[in-house]
């Protein structure tokens, strides 16, 4: 079934049609129910793509857009640190998309929270052409398997590696500068986790990141281990280091911009984001996210109502002093609206509906991915990437 099929009209009326009946929680920096919506780097190239998309968004009920401004080591604003993204042409467009969205949000009155992939640093099978990007720039930040191979180039991802001390540093640098220059409601992290699936690690390779001389070393001096010596060790270890990551951004922000919210797009099954080295209900009770995304991507609502009551179970550390700040940050389930292979119309209809009305009965909120799937974004003129919407790994 294709978005566009998705848009003419059914789909975005049981969208809107349950929008209105919706009342919610209030967690740190987050004020009232959350209604949103992810915006993908691939819905905006001009300046009219983007007041659209805004115009679009607030229309429809949606009082929070996740506006995606990083994808894989560049950028889609003005950066101190990351070249323009190839999608922009790899130059300035004219215009600012970042600040743009800011500015057509506030005058609608809803939020614009600016979205980054953290871990991707790039993204295809060919190596960048500009010296100035990531790939090319720190190549010794990148994974590098027990062969001393880098991570080879595919139809995905290839990521830095959070081990170092100095990536992090340099991630929290980007994020500073985007938070310090723009006048977001928020900073969103989408992969915050190792991107290790196939094609990132081929099934059955026993292909394993990072095993740089640098990575191993820093382990050796933390836990006196090799990676060999103890595997659950060391994979908690790695999962520790996206942890402080977070624990980084968070301090940064705190600092930086601290009224506004920092969340994170977490998978839903907790022991199978583990795999990818991400705890986030360890970041909920640290108190490091203000508010939490459920990849809750399934077709069965009662499978998408399950996998929610975990993290209404987990809480926040209280830190002992009496206050009322130690609750656990609020939750906003997230659905994939096109991803209902082999349904009718109707049927993934009610199906979202469906699923909307559980997130708001269960937490008061919701966000919707993606844009592209409700609405009419400048690539409909053109080959699609995919049937049925954008890339899926956006």
């Amino acid at each position: 079934m294709t978005s566009r099929m998705l848009r003419n009209g059914i789909g975005l009326f049981a969208v809107v049609a349950v929008l209105a009946l919706l009342t919610g929680c209030v967690g740190p920096r987050v004020d009232g129910p959350v209604r949103a919506i992810w915006v993908t780097r691939y819905d905006y190239k001009t300046a009219d793509d983007v007041k659209q998309i805004i115009n679009n968004c607030a229309n429809a009920g949606f009082n929070s857009v996740l506006f995606q401004v990083r994808g894989n080591g560049n950028a889609f604003y003005k950066s101190s640190f990351e070249p323009w993204a190839d999608e922009l042409g790899g130059k300035d467009p004219g215009f600012d998309p970042l600040a743009l969205a800011c500015q057509q949000a506030h005058a609608r009155g809803i939020e614009l929270h600016a979205w980054v992939n953290v871990m991707p640093g790039w993204d295809g099978t060919k190596p960048p052409t500009n010296p100035e990007q990531l790939y090319s720039k720190h190549p010794d930040w990148f994974w590098y398997d027990q062969n001393g191979k880098r991570q080879e180039l595919t139809d995905f991802y290839v990521s830095v590696n959070p081990c170092l001390p100095e990536v992090r540093e340099y991630l929290v640098a980007v994020f500073r500068d985007i938070v310090s220059h723009y006048d977001v409601d928020g900073l969103h992290m989408d992969y915050i986790r190792f991107p290790n699936e196939p094609p990132a690690i081929p099934a059955r390779s026993g292909i394993d990141y990072p095993r740089d001389a640098r990575t191993l070393a820093l382990y050796k001096k933390a836990t006196g281990l090799a990676p060999d010596d103890d595997p659950e060790a060391w994979n908690k270890w790695r999962t520790d280091q996206v942890t402080q990551l977070v624990a980084d951004i968070h301090k940064m922000m705190r600092w930086t911009k601290p009224k506004a919210a920092l969340s994170a797009s977490v998978g839903s099954v907790p022991e199978s984001a583990l795999r990818h080295f991400q705890d986030g209900r360890a970041w909920m009770s640290a108190g490091l996210l203000d508010l939490v995304f459920l990849m809750n991507y399934t077709d069965s609502p009662e499978e998408f109502s399950q996998r929610i009551d975990p993290w209404l179970a987990a809480g926040k550390t209280c830190c002992g002093l009496g206050c009322d700040r130690c609750t656990a940050p609020p939750i906003a389930p997230g659905l994939w609206f096109g991803r209902h292979p082999g349904k009718s119309t109707e049927e993934i209809s009610e199906a979202v509906k469906r699923q909307i009305e559980i997130a708001h009965e269960k937490t008061g909120n919701f966000c919707i991915f993606a844009y592209s799937s409700l609405f009419a974004t400048h690539r409909d003129s053109t080959a699609r990437a995919a049937e049925g919407g954008d890339k899926v790994r956006a």
